[in-house]
């Protein structure tokens, strides 16, 4: 009872749920990590923020003498093959730097980029021979310049998706279990103690495992073979209590198991289907997932009834928002969100990576 008063006050409360946890434990979760360099995302802002410096400098060296274009292109010939062999060989080199600390990480990159100075200012006479060329150590000064503020952008950038704000919302997230499911499937157990005891067992085995992933420490990325059965014994609890008027629809034959997705990222959004969807419908709600793999990508659609008056409060968007914000933190660009309305029916469509490193 005090747990679920507990949980009757945070929902009731939102200032409680927004607090950031405690400086200990925020300071622990903003642990720096290199960016994913093998990230079609990633490999697009580095390419932008580059060619940007790129651009940056032609205008600072433009005069009568010499255009805008010009200046650009003199320098393009330099830092282009620079920008094209960092970004193959950080590639390259992304299992190595992901096992090591952000620092050495930080200086292994460093260094390489040294190297990639001096070999180019080897060349450099054959790529520019109408320049006076700098002496070396100026020209790798000049590329661990522009590798600094890259590493600075992402370090920033990561800052601002997962600091304590956003490990704050994702706590309010696991803790959003609305305390009506909680009595509600109380009431349920407590009808099915005397007429079918076994199936009660079951449901409170059902409940414990919810809870349990629920308050566990969610932050590293999970098979999604973990989240679909965690899926299903959310769902059979919710058949217990609603009967045949939730139709659940699995279409999962092809869906790849092993592949490494954030945990609590579907779950959230079967609950607002039940809740917003399938409750609110006086008949029976259909409620189908798909999940299938692409070559490269896993493409989930959920699929639930949807009526513009329904009865419940409309449109929870903190699941939505949190989970769009987990995806970009862990996938950057190539994964995707997209939620809309099909005439009487609600999609949820995601899309991600496969991922099993």
């Amino acid at each position: 009872l005090n747990f679920a008063q507990n949980r009757t006050t945070m929902s009731q409360d939102p200032t409680s749920i927004a607090a950031p946890p405690p400086r200990a434990n925020a300071s622990a979760n903003m642990e720096a990590q290199l960016p994913n360099f093998c990230n079609l995302g990633i490999m697009l802002r580095m390419l932008l923020i580059l060619n940007a410096l790129v651009f940056a400098a032609a205008v600072v060296r433009t005069d009568a003498a010499h255009g805008l274009w010009q200046q650009f292109l003199a320098i393009s010939v330099l830092a282009q093959p620079a920008i094209i062999l960092s970004l193959l060989v950080s590639c390259l080199a992304q299992p190595v730097l992901a096992k090591l600390q952000y620092w050495r990480g930080v200086s292994a990159i460093f260094a390489f980029e040294a190297l990639v100075g001096y070999g180019l200012w080897q060349v450099l006479p054959i790529l520019s021979p109408y320049e006076q060329n700098p002496a070396w150590w100026q020209f790798a000064l000049l590329i661990i310049f522009a590798t600094s503020i890259v590493l600075f952008y992402f370090h920033m950038r990561s800052r601002a998706l997962s600091p304590a704000l956003a490990e704050a919302r994702l706590q309010a997230l696991q803790a959003r279990i609305r305390p009506h499911f909680l009595f509600n499937s109380i009431n349920a157990v407590l009808s099915l103690i005397r007429s079918e005891p076994k199936r009660a067992e079951r449901m409170l085995e059902d409940m414990a495992e919810l809870f349990r992933v629920l308050m566990a420490d969610n932050r590293q990325l999970t098979p999604l073979a973990d989240e679909v059965e965690l899926c299903r014994r959310y769902l059979e609890i919710e058949q217990t209590r609603l009967g045949d008027r939730l139709n659940v629809i699995w279409q999962i034959s092809a869906m790849p198991g092993e592949t490494l997705v954030p945990p609590l990222f579907l779950q959230p959004l079967i609950e607002n289907a039940v809740y917003h969807g399938v409750e609110p419908n006086p008949g029976a709600g259909p409620l189908e997932i798909d999940i299938r793999a692409s070559p490269s990508q896993v493409i989930i659609r959920l699929t639930n009834p949807y009526q513009a008056s329904g009865t419940h409060v409309s449109g929870n968007r903190m699941a939505l928002d949190n989970i769009k914000e987990r995806l970009q933190l862990h996938f950057d660009a190539e994964a995707s969100l997209v939620a809309r309305v099909l005439g009487d029916q609600y999609l949820v469509t995601i899309t991600m990576p496969l991922s099993k490193k």
